[in-house]
Parts: structure tokens; C-alpha cells; sequence
């Protein structure tokens, strides 16, 4: 039985999914993308009687880091983010208010995440990979020992990203996938930031956008 817990919470408008991941054997855990709906994602770790050691945004967009600011102060820990969606971040009252939401709060950032860099999870370990193209400091969490990938939008099941957003560029996104998570293997699992979870191997042999000439039709 793996020690991963994954918890989605599906959360706000744009029924963004927001990961609580925490280590079963130490009850340790942080948060992915918290976009909205802070108090119902701090109820579920409460729920799980879970210990939140960080706050993780995969990228900056109001969605998936709308929530952070409220968290950090009702959870009392840091918050992690690659510093290219630094821009995004410091416009999270203008993303609300272009999209008629609550005013959002623009959070302090504890972490400069690197590609490389390493997230704990209790007693597991989770690898930070750059996967630029939806923004151009988009992440994606890798943990091989337990062959799972937390991707925010660079991926989705039977889809990718959108790259019309400033920050944005199909072929960037196209070349992170590539280079950054069909390498992972095909039985790793892929969580997603909208939508169902995949796999790699299922995006390989399905998705529309991963084959051979796609470039050409999009």
C-alpha cells in the first residue's frame, strides 16, 4: 500500500482541483494549488488531522493560488513558487476583479522554486520540475517513489493548457511535456489542475496534441 494520501478538492468557478498530499505514516503534508474556497480546503485537512508543513502553486493564475494568502495565515507556514509567475502573483487583485470574483490577496512568496529543487512530504520527496507554456514559470511535483506527477494546467486528460495568456507558448508547453513528463514513464499517474487524473502512457497514445504532426492541426 503506498504512503501517499491524495485528497482532491475541487474548488471555486473554474472547478479548479486543489491537492491536499500528505505522508500517511506521519500525517505530514502540504497543499498544491489552493484557488479558492479556503475554508472548506482547511476543514478537509483538519478532517484528515493532517499537519500542512508548505504551500505549493504549480503557477500563478487566480484559479489555483487565489486561496494561498488566507492559508498561509489560518495554516501559519511558508508558500513556494517558481519566481517567472511572480508577475501573476502580484496581479491576483486584478485576475479577480477581471473575472467578477471576491477580491484575492496577493501572498508573500517564503520559496524561489527551481527545477531540481526538492518539496519533503513528511518522510517522501517530491522533485520540482520547470514545465513553462501555460506560464512561463508553470511546475509540475514529481514523486517517483511513488510514480505520481502533480501538473497544475501544463496537462490534462485528452488536453494541455491554454498559451494565450501572456507568459504562454504552445510550442514552450509542447516541448515541456515532452522533454519533462513523457520521460517519467507511462504508468505514472498525472493529477491534474482541472478534469479527471490520467496517465503518462494513456497521454501518449491518445492525446490529440502529443502526436506525431500535431503541431501542424493546431
Amino acid at each position: 500500500m503506498s504512503p501517499l494520501l491524495v485528497e482532491m478538492v475541487t474548488n471555486g468557478p473554474f472547478m479548479e482541483n486543489c491537492f491536499i498530499v500528505a505522508d500517511e505514516a506521519t500525517r505530514q503534508g502540504i497543499l498544491i494549488d489552493p484557488g479558492d474556497e479556503e475554508q472548506r480546503i482547511l476543514d478537509r485537512v483538519r478532517e484528515l488531522k493532517l499537519q500542512i508543513s508548505e504551500i505549493v502553486a504549480t503557477h500563478g493564475h487566480v484559479d489555483h493560488a487565489g486561496a494561498v494568502a488566507p492559508l498561509k495565515r489560518m495554516l501559519g507556514v511558508p508558500f513556494a513558487i517558481h519566481p517567472d509567475d511572480r508577475q501573476w502573483l502580484e496581479r491576483l487583485p486584478q485576475q479577480a476583479a477581471m473575472f467578477g470574483l471576491p477580491g484575492k490577496e496577493a501572498p508573500a512568496v517564503e520559496r524561489a522554486l527551481a527545477h531540481g529543487d526538492v518539496v519533503r512530504i513528511g518522510g517522501l520527496s517530491a522533485k520540482v520540475l520547470h514545465t513553462p507554456g501555460h506560464s512561463a514559470g508553470g511546475t509540475s511535483l514529481y514523486l517517483e517513489s511513488e510514480q505520481v506527477v502533480f501538473v497544475g494546467d501544463t496537462l490534462f486528460a485528452g488536453s494541455i493548457g491554454r498559451t494565450d495568456l501572456p507568459g504562454g507558448s504552445f510550442e514552450v508547453l509542447i516541448e515541456s511535456i515532452r522533454q519533462q513528463l513523457l520521460g517519467l514513464g507511462d504508468e505514472v499517474t498525472v493529477h491534474c489542475g482541472h478534469g479527471p487524473p490520467t496517465t503518462i502512457g494513456v497521454e501518449r497514445r491518445s492525446n490529440p496534441f502529443l502526436q506525431p504532426g500535431a503541431q501542424l492541426m493546431f
